[in-house]
């Protein structure tokens, strides 16, 4: 994160009031009046009375009303100075003693959520506020919704928490920049009376469960804008584990793992290993790697962090740095990870074809995932389509723990994929469409099925019609085939198609 190099004089310190120019202070005034009265009865005198002694000036000045006036003066003037350096002293040993004071500067992540806290909770009757314009999704027919949140504006406010008076005080810096999010850099700073900082803890873990209340039950996105992370459109509904179907016991075994691996931290530390855990789903496309990984941080109630290794800009020490600081309880998802690099074991024309398309080095990536400065707590997930392009090195127990094949479905996926888009079939006909389907003899990928089932989603006996859809050759493949419904009678036939 940058800054400006200009920024504004500080503000003085509790120790360095602004008292205004010295010469404008009340002592300062009477002092110079009263000796400027004296000085002038002293000429007069002196020029009426050329022999007059000190002690008969002394004697006169006595009985005169301007210097006595000024004397008032004197006394009136120090008598201020001192009543308002008194206050300021005292003003500066209360904030030290007997206030607690928190300070939240923008870049912080708990600054947007305490600014809508405090606005939801707190400061609802405050007049001087600022908009956020946010977008909302809905739950049921996914349109996006305009909403504005209104925010304490720059100033001061006031309110009420726990039986003690909150001042907020929010600052905008004229000059500083916050590059990342291009808008100008501010600052928070809450203080009440008192020294119990707990109250602050509990100020701020309120607003951190107000914002999660938003992406409950939903799976947030991150992807890397920068050096940090940052939530990818909109929040989304969580996918059920049982809506992607792989082949039998493949899902269940990668549940398990992942679940044993999260609760059973105290068992990597007292043994020394490095706590993370390391995953590779591999095969051909479309085949729902990508559509496990979301799924199942939906069952685990996790987040998913998505790096592009292929993105422009993305170094060794970035990339080391957004592994380090993802946000907590979230799947790191490397995609189609072969694209990124080729194997050291390929020819050097093959490898001269991918020169220049990155600046992540394989080293450094090997590093990051299994390095002196890897980080800990971490669930890694990578993709790839080609697990024969994968360097050896990439692929390694330490950086790869778990290694899946999810390939082109099974008589199993199909009888589980037909009871689920069609749940009023019975199932022997949910078992005739898989062996009539894996009688074209051709690999399928779920993409493809599921593709078919959405084209005769109303109609399953459409389905039966167009199997000959399904083989990718086929001179009829994009001609469906749409006849009047029929009965059980002609189910045998369809399959045979």
């Amino acid at each position: 994160m940058s800054t400006a190099s200009s920024r504004p004089p500080s503000k003085p310190t509790d120790d360095q009031e602004d008292d205004g120019p010295w010469f404008l202070s009340p002592f300062f005034i009477a002092s110079t009046a009263v000796l400027t009265s004296g000085a002038v009865t002293f000429l007069v005198l002196r020029s009426e009375s050329p022999k007059m002694t000190v002690a008969d000036l002394i004697g006169s000045l006595k009985d005169n009303p301007y210097f006595g006036a000024g004397f008032g003066l004197v006394g009136v003037g120090a008598g201020v100075a001192v009543l308002r350096r008194g206050l300021q002293l005292g003003t500066v040993l209360f904030r030290r003693h007997y206030t607690t004071t928190l300070e939240v500067p923008s870049r912080d992540k708990s600054y947007q959520w305490l600014l809508q806290w405090i606005t939801a909770r707190a400061a609802r009757n405050t007049q001087h506020i600022s908009v956020e314009t946010t977008y909302t999704q809905e739950e049921d027919g996914g349109r996006v919704l305009t909403k504005f949140d209104f925010l304490p504006g720059p100033g001061v406010h006031i309110f009420r928490y726990k039986n003690n008076w909150i001042r907020v005080e929010r600052s905008r810096e004229q000059q500083g920049m916050d590059f990342s999010i291009g808008a100008p850099m501010e600052t928070v700073t809450l203080s009440c009376i008192g020294r119990d900082k707990m109250i602050y803890h509990e100020m701020l873990e309120e607003a951190r469960k107000l914002a999660l209340q938003k992406t409950e039950g939903k799976t947030v996105i991150y992807t890397a804008m920068g050096s940090e992370w940052r939530p990818f459109g909109y929040p989304r509904r969580r996918r059920p584990l049982d809506s992607v179907v792989l082949d039998q016991g493949v899902g269940e075994r990668i549940l398990s793992d992942v679940q044993e691996f999260i609760q059973n931290p105290q068992w990597y530390i007292d043994r020394g290993i490095p706590y993370r855990r390391g995953y590779l789903l591999y095969g051909p496309p479309g085949c729902g790697k990508s559509s496990f990984i979301t799924a199942l941080a939906g069952e685990l109630e996790y987040s998913i962090c998505i790096l592009n290794l292929s993105e422009r800009g993305l170094a060794d020490d970035r990339l080391n740095h957004l592994l380090n600081v993802a946000p907590q309880q979230t799947i790191i998802l490397l995609e189609d990870v072969d694209a990124a690099f080729v194997s050291r074991e390929d020819s050097p024309k093959t490898a001269a074809a991918f020169e220049g398309l990155n600046r992540v080095t394989f080293s450094g990536l090997l590093n990051t995932i299994d390095g002196v400065a890897s980080s800990e707590a971490r669930i890694l997930f990578m993709t790839t389509n080609h697990i024969n392009r994968l360097d050896p090195a990439l692929i390694r127990p330490g950086r790869v723990d778990i290694k899946e094949y999810i390939g082109h479905v099974t008589e199993y996926q199909l009888v589980r994929l037909f009871r689920r888009f069609y749940p009023n079939e019975s199932a022997s006909r949910a078992a005739q469409f898989a062996k009539a389907a894996i009688g074209q003899g051709v690999p399928i990928s779920a993409a493809t099925v599921q593709g078919m089932f959405l084209m005769f989603k109303s109609n399953p006996d459409d389905l039966f019609r167009n199997l000959h859809l399904l083989a990718p050759t086929s001179p009829l493949r994009g001609q469906a085939t749409h006849q009047a419904p029929f009965h059980e009678a002609g189910h045998e036939a369809a399959a045979a198609i």
